[in-house]
């Protein structure tokens, strides 16, 4: 594999040389713009707004536009003088607890591993002191041209850099929450948690798997080969508006141990659904027959009514 970066580590007086790889990649399908006509690729041309003509990649450089319209234009000697005292090192500032880290500030990972034989020794030090303790290692680095903050942490026997979002990117969530006046019922607090219960388990993303990525996989190689497309598995869920919070959770309560014990849950959530509709649906005859009992008349002209549709 392909080390997208190499540096060290500065670990108090200690210095640990690394390669970077990066820890994840994209599984997404991709798709090239084509004419639909004859499958002819799209290309465009980088044209300069000013005289019109076309621009070699040589040719082209960064710009940032100036909030009165000016363009300030930068070359690769501009970035080169920055001032990154973190360039080329990952620089450990402090230790804290793992659990005061909240996942929103998380981004990319990366698996960094000892570069040469000198680097394994203290390398395999700063993974045995992390391992355990309970603690990240915070550090700040410069990666792809921007420092960031991020976490050193141990994953099996490998060191890996967490990289961080800046407090700054984190936008203010108070819009998002719900109004302050809602209130909920002790028995619908009880039910959800029994819900949560019924559905704990051990983390083990391994048994899922991507259906999108899937059926759009399927879809493409029919067409490659000219057969007819695979049908929906798609199931339908209901639409309507929940009614009773108590109800619906008590059904998904057991919808899901009939999922947990290999029962089908698609067959069991209607079923439960059903009877609270028609419960809701009760109340109506109800209604009719305390109007009827007031006025006989209007009753009478109900059952006209009925009987004609």
């Amino acid at each position: 594999m392909q080390a997208i970066w190499k540096g060290a580590i500065s670990f108090g007086m200690v210095t640990i040389p690394i390669k970077v790889f990066s820890a994840t990649e994209e599984k997404d399908i991709s798709f090239r713009q084509v004419h639909v006509a004859d499958g002819g690729r799209i290309k465009y041309k980088r044209v300069c707004s000013v005289d019109g003509e076309e621009v070699p990649y040589s040719d082209i450089g960064k710009g940032y536009e100036m909030p009165d319209g000016r363009m300030i234009v930068l070359d690769s000697d501009d970035f080169a003088d920055l001032p990154l005292s973190s360039k080329k090192v990952i620089d450990v500032l402090e230790f804290v607890p793992a659990d005061q880290v909240d996942p929103l500030y998380l981004g990319k990972s990366y698996y960094l591993a000892a570069d040469g034989g000198p680097g394994a020794k203290p390398y395999v030090l700063l993974r045995d002191a992390l391992d355990g303790s309970e603690l990240y290692a915070l550090v700040k680095v410069a990666l792809r041209s921007r420092e960031s903050l991020g976490l050193l942490r141990t994953v099996d026997d490998v060191l890996v850099l967490q990289v961080m979002l800046w407090p700054d990117e984190i936008r203010d969530k108070s819009f998002a929450a719900p109004p302050e006046d809602v209130e909920i019922r002790s028995q619908e607090k009880a039910m959800a948690s029994s819900y949560i219960d019924t559905l704990r388990g051990e983390f083990d993303p391994e048994q899922y798997h991507d259906d999108y990525r899937e059926a759009l996989e399927k879809v493409v190689q029919a067409k490659a080969e000219g057969v007819p497309l695979p049908e929906s598995e798609d199931e339908e869920t209901e639409g309507a508006e929940v009614v009773d919070l108590v109800a619906a959770l008590r059904a998904s309560v057991e919808a899901a141990k009939a999922r947990r014990a290999g029962g089908g849950a698609g067959e069991s959530e209607p079923a439960k659904k059903v009877p609270a509709k028609k419960a809701v649906a009760k109340k109506a005859p109800a209604k009719k027959a305390a109007v009827a009992k007031k006025a006989p008349a209007k009753k009478a002209a109900k059952k006209a009514t009925k009987k004609s549709a």
